[in-house]
């Protein structure tokens, strides 16, 4: 499929494209933990996920832990809940220099490529996009994501040192997924969001396009993904990434970044995943889908979404209301 092509007509389609993948646990009986370790069992929630939300793409487990588990990091698992680092492993020169930059296929890498590989054979009618973690934010999980802030300042060759590192990788993982039948990437680069404009020009702007730069093709795009609540301020910065399409959190008002986004990259977002699709009401979810569709839908180049992954338990009930409101607005 051209994704080139696909972007010039996505937004005239009137889909929603949430992140919407762990959910599909209540529709298959699989709990989280078993999810997270079977490349078949994630394809297969990705096609129920498919078979009930009519989606503008598919989009695999958005797992901020793979790549840090890769690298080293102690990871916490859950039946119920996403996984999460539980620990730094580089805070000084020594454990950089120790720092050994993986093999696709470490830790679940590999996993998470099968995936894509797998629901490629099971949805057919839709895009499938996999998922990677920015270099900044991978680098945050490795260093801990309040120490890279302070190491910024005080220490910044030693977050570039491991900023270099986790490119590398992320260019080789990025490109396995590619390889592996991805129409398009999205990369998750939230803790870069509370930055200042001239902090990620410095720590994640270049790293990102690098990655962009190296793996993408008119067959497999990339969408930014950036929930802080800084990036109003960061919209140049954010541009230079050369990313196609950019995904915003619900930290923002969405209008203001359409204003400042050219009407010829797309611009997704932005419906608060845990405030409404996890602990809202079927009346919340359509009243706060509508106000963002009533501020956006106007917009050439605007895809309603999440804001970001839509949690594992979020009553399947809110989310069959996002989607009728979706209907309801455009029609």
């Amino acid at each position: 499929m051209n994704m080139i092509k696909w972007l010039e007509t996505a937004a005239a389609s009137k889909k929603p494209m949430p992140i919407l993948s762990f959910p599909g646990v209540q529709l298959t009986g699989i709990s989280v933990n078993e999810l997270v370790s079977d490349g078949s069992l994630q394809a297969k929630c990705m096609r129920a996920v498919a078979d009930r939300w009519d989606t503008l793409a598919s989009v695999s487990l958005m797992d901020l832990s793979v790549e840090a588990e890769a690298f080293g990091s102690p990871v916490r698992f859950s039946d119920v809940e996403v996984p999460t680092v539980s620990g730094a492993i580089v805070t000084d020169e020594a454990e950089l220099e120790g720092l050994a930059v993986p093999s696709v296929g470490d830790g679940r890498t590999g996993i998470y490529v099968e995936t894509i590989r797998e629901a490629k054979k099971l949805i057919t009618d839709r895009p499938v996009f996999a998922g990677i973690l920015g270099p900044y934010s991978l680098a945050g999980r490795l260093m801990d994501l309040t120490e890279i802030m302070m190491l910024c300042y005080d220490e910044p060759e030693l977050v570039h040192g491991v900023l270099e590192k986790v490119t590398q990788f992320q260019i080789k993982y990025a490109t396995a997924m590619r390889d592996a039948g991805a129409d398009g990437i999205i990369m998750a680069e939230p803790a870069a969001g509370i930055l200042s404009p001239s902090m990620i020009g410095e720590f994640s702007t270049p790293y990102v396009r690098r990655i962009i730069e190296a793996v993408e093709t008119e067959n497999c795009i990339f969408i930014y993904h950036n929930c802080g609540n800084s990036t109003l301020t960061l919209t140049k910065e954010i541009l230079d990434t050369g990313a196609r399409a950019f995904h915003f959190g619900n930290a923002i008002d969405l209008s203001e970044m359409l204003k400042l986004i050219p009407s010829d990259k797309l611009v997704m977002g932005n419906v608060d995943p845990a405030g409404q699709f996890r602990t809202g009401t079927p009346q919340s979810v359509r009243e706060a889908t509508l106000d963002v569709l009533g501020k956006c839908g106007g917009a050439p180049n605007f895809i309603v979404s999440s804001g970001c992954d839509i949690p594992p338990a979020s009553p399947i009930e809110n989310i069959d209301a996002f989607f009728a409101a979706v209907r309801e607005y455009y029609s």
